[in-house]
């Protein structure tokens, strides 16, 4: 009978059950009535009375380890059982929603697309900046109004060193160390010393483009704006400019495009007009590229600038700039389609 009770209990150590059914035939095969283990109960009634209290104890061991072995297996099988077969183990316990693109990132990245069709690189540079690569590379006067403590951020401790008020710094970084032909597009936020309102936050985002090449002309220019307000604003806008002063670009003009909320008829948007301005622009003075080491009576070029914030509010009818950099979730929820 030992030999028998060391049997069966190797037999069950190593049983194993692929579906319910199968467990249930084990179960049947050792523990029912008719079971191997009940029918060792049964001949333990011959068993000498000096062997009783060994064998039994045997035999108790054994019951209860098939009894464990049959119900580990049911619940692994049940626990199997639970998960479909599409069920992700890596996906977190409770839903997440997803999050949507931040406005303002949507705008940027379409202008960055639309100006990466006509050839040009993005190009980056620090936020906290230089007056030389702020200002006087860029044809600034000592005396220019920009330079004033109450337009821009200085630092105390050292007035040479500012937060950059636009991106045309990099501009000049990009052409103090390499000769044309460039063609860069130069994304990122800026800060003005200004009061916070509906229409102005002491720091916003821009997009600056720069070519810089032989016989690059005014035309080039034109061109390239009418490309892009088509692209960002649909096939039907028209633009026009308007002579204008920059102390980098000379000449200089202010693009506006056609309303595309009334489609220049007129409108409180665009003050009956017909329409908005957009974005400043010009062909780069030669004072700048002399500063920055370029050959002025080789090379020419254009430059163009706009607020990220300003060509938002066209597209998506953002009255009020505070709204950007509030992180109000029901404000940014609306833009989950464009995302």
């Amino acid at each position: 009978m030992i030999d028998k009770i060391n049997q069966l209990k190797a037999e069950i150590e190593a049983l194993s059950a692929a579906n319910a059914q199968e467990v249930e035939a084990l179960r049947i095969k050792y523990l029912s009535k008719k079971g191997e283990i009940s029918a060792l109960m049964a001949d333990f009634r011959t068993v000498p009375a000096e062997q009783k209290r060994e064998l039994g104890q045997k035999l108790n061991e054994l019951k209860t380890l098939a009894t464990d072995k049959l119900n580990a297996m049911r619940e692994a099988l049940e626990q199997t059982d639970n998960l479909s077969d599409d069920f992700d183990l890596s996906r977190s316990a409770a839903p997440m929603p997803l999050g949507s693109r931040h406005p303002l990132s949507l705008v940027k990245n379409e202008i960055i697309s639309i100006f990466s069709r006509l050839g040009f690189t993005i190009a980056e540079g620090p936020e906290i900046e230089d007056d030389w690569h702020v200002f006087s590379s860029l044809n600034f006067a000592e005396d220019h109004p920009a330079r004033d403590m109450q337009d821009t951020f200085f630092i105390q401790r050292n007035p040479d060193v500012l937060l950059r008020t636009h991106t045309s710094s990099v501009q000049s970084r990009v052409m103090e160390k390499t000769q044309p032909p460039i063609r860069i597009i130069c994304p990122g936020r800026v800060y003005r010393n200004e009061a916070i309102s509906a229409r102005a936050h002491c720091f916003f985002h821009q997009v600056e483009a720069l070519y810089v090449d032989k016989n690059v002309s005014f035309a080039d220019l034109r061109q390239t704006l009418l490309y892009f307000a088509r692209e960002m604003f649909g096939p039907e806008t028209k633009i026009r400019l308007r002579p204008s002063y920059f102390p980098f670009t000379e000449p200089s003009a202010e693009m506006d495009i056609s309303c595309n909320l009334c489609g220049g008829k007129g409108c409180s948007f665009c003050k009956h007009t017909g329409w908005v301005e957009i974005l400043g622009c010009g062909m780069v003075d030669p004072n700048v590229l002399e500063a920055c080491g370029i050959d002025s009576k080789v090379y020419n070029g254009f430059a163009l600038g706009m607020g990220v914030e300003r060509i938002t509010n066209l597209k998506y009818q953002v009255k009020d700039l505070r709204m950007f950099s509030e992180n109000d979730v029901r404000f940014l929820e609306q833009f989950q389609a464009a995302h």
